[in-house]
């Protein structure tokens, strides 16, 4: 029955394929490719007019008909601007997450079987017309008995199952594209499909989806920037969240923002300077930035604040990636193109024989025309896509953990554009940049490192005899068993006793340096000193050979 249903399903998207003009496609992957003619026959296939509209309008408006998956999908391949052709990118970024929302009824089941009790003991009030819908969940308005205002969302019914389906399918298309279609090999759609897959799974976990609200939620808490609104753990599960309602200006509602005289340059830059304090400072950003999940509060309107809905996905850098990414951040700002490229070879995203003036001539060519110029004459997204394109020539490696920041990125600058076409990126992301790196490597950085590690210091310190100790009782042990040595043999075991030796006493002096209590502090030191002049002093002497005698 399963096989039956994915046939089904496949014949379903190639009918949608032709429909849409993107015959091509369907020869060019070999996707049952005799079954192509099956449609050519239908009546309706007969009168119908080949699509004008450009390949990209044509692949987008396909995924919109084939469903919420495929568009989410769609979303997921968006982030992926390096590899996609320019045309199909750029349509990609459109798709948006709506669709009908299913009915209050089946709301009212979700309930139950969350809750194990009906919707009106869990709730005082539960609307069940929804506010809202999309691929993977709906809300609902409810009140909670103590009389808060609340947000309940909801798993789509036999959502888990649609998206096995589904991905299952794209798995099946992308492993065909990959071996037929001539771009299949740089485009790597089973990767592709395999990142969709890990997101939209954890979409599907709305306790996941809660931890990651509070999360945002502590690390913004009293911040004039963004406001994120708190979830209530009691009323949460797997297939239903309850959050605060927050009340807002949708983003999009132009009209609105300007009829009560909000500040839009001071919106704009705040946006930015959201983006680079979630990805430098928390490690840890919302990274679905789309319209639809951002509102405004303009109770004062010369500092409106923002406020952030949906959180099934959020992005994550490891500490050498952040690392090297703000000081690629910081090179661009200074135009330092040789420090960029040196950067990339440094990380591992180019190979380690680059030639690196090659790479910062190229980097020059597509970032120096662009500086000292407002948003509305440059777009970040497509600076950053050519320099992908540079990169890709010296053989770049993809880096899968950046596709999530590239995305928000892109979101934060179409924002930016609508909300401010005057606003200068560069401007006002680089002072929070500087101060996070003045934060990382100034003499406060390094004493915090030093005193979250003392513990670990002092773990050390507490096992270091007995380890010590045995260490020295196993060369003793090994050498009582050897035969005599001659004087070079001697020598050489005398100077693996010292190395262990004077390891042992070495990370003793270093502790000491660190964390001895003495009073004056000098102490430490002079300990440490000593112990090191003392161990040159005591180190085994080579014995003299014929001509030194």
């Amino acid at each position: 029955m399963k096989h039956l249903r994915l046939f089904l399903r496949l014949l379903d998207i190639q009918r949608v394929l032709v429909r849409h003009g993107l015959d091509e496609l369907i020869t060019s992957v070999h996707l049952f490719r005799p079954l192509r003619f099956i449609f050519y026959l239908w009546p309706a296939n007969w009168v119908r007019t080949r699509s004008s509209a450009p390949r990209g309008q044509r692949i987008r408006e396909a995924l919109e008909e084939l469903g919420p998956i495929f568009v989410k999908f769609g979303q997921s391949v968006s982030t992926r601007q390096d590899l996609l052709p320019e045309d199909i990118g750029i349509e990609l970024a459109k798709l948006q997450d709506q669709v009908p929302p299913f009915s209050g009824t089946m709301a009212l089941r979700a309930i139950h079987n969350a809750f194990g009790q009906p919707a009106e003991e869990v709730f005082a009030t539960f609307n069940p017309e929804a506010m809202a819908a999309a691929s993977i969940a709906q809300v609902h308005v409810a009140t909670l008995h103590n009389d808060l205002e609340v947000i309940v969302k909801i798993l789509r019914p036999n959502v888990h199952q649609d998206v096995e389906r589904d991905v299952e399918i794209l798995y099946l298309i992308a492993k065909l594209a990959q071996r037929y279609w001539a771009e299949g090999h740089r485009l790597r759609p089973i990767e592709v499909v395999a990142e969709y897959e890990a997101t939209v799974l954890n979409e599907l976990d709305l306790m996941r989806e809660a931890s990651n609200a509070a999360q945002l939620r502590r690390n913004f808490k009293g911040s004039p920037l963004i406001y994120v609104p708190e979830v209530y753990w009691d009323y949460c599960r797997t297939q239903v969240m309850v959050m605060e309602h927050i009340h807002g200006v949708p983003i999009n509602d132009m009209e609105s923002l300007r009829r009560a005289g909000t500040n839009f340059r001071k919106l704009a830059a705040n946006g930015v300077e959201i983006f680079f304090t979630q990805v430098f400072r928390d490690n840890f950003f919302h990274a679905d930035m789309h319209p639809g999940n951002i509102f405004v509060d303009i109770t004062d309107p010369e500092n409106p604040r923002y406020a952030a809905v949906d959180f099934g996905i959020v992005g994550t850098l490891d500490d050498t990636d952040r690392h090297y990414l703000a000081e690629n951040f910081m090179a661009f700002f200074q135009r330092d193109y040789h420090r960029v490229a040196q950067l990339h070879v440094n990380s591992g995203w180019v190979p380690a024989d680059t030639r690196v003036n090659e790479l910062e001539s190229g980097f020059r060519t597509v970032c120096e025309p662009i500086f000292n110029k407002p948003l509305k004459e440059i777009s970040f997204g497509q600076v950053l896509l050519k320099l992908f394109q540079v990169a890709q020539r010296f053989d770049m490696k993809v880096q899968p953990q950046l596709f999530l920041l590239q995305k928000t990125l892109m979101q934060i600058e179409g924002l930016g554009r609508e909300l401010y076409p005057d606003l200068d990126l560069w401007e006002t992301g680089q002072p929070v940049l500087k101060k996070w790196m003045a934060q990382q490597t100034g003499p406060k950085a390094t004493a915090e490192r030093i005193r979250q590690e003392l513990p670990e210091v002092r773990y050390v310190l507490e096992h270091l005899p007995g380890v010590a100790r045995r260490l020295i009782d196993q060369v003793l042990a090994a050498e009582s068993k050897s035969p005599i040595p001659d004087q070079q043999s001697l020598y050489r075991r005398e100077r693996r006793q010292y190395r262990v030796i004077g390891g042992a006493a070495g990370i003793v002096a270093g502790a000491l340096l660190i964390g001895l209590d003495a009073n004056p502090k000098w102490v430490g030191w002079v300990v440490g000193v000593v112990s090191i002049i003392a161990l040159y002093l005591g180190r085994p002497k080579p014995p003299l050979n014929r001509r030194d005698r």
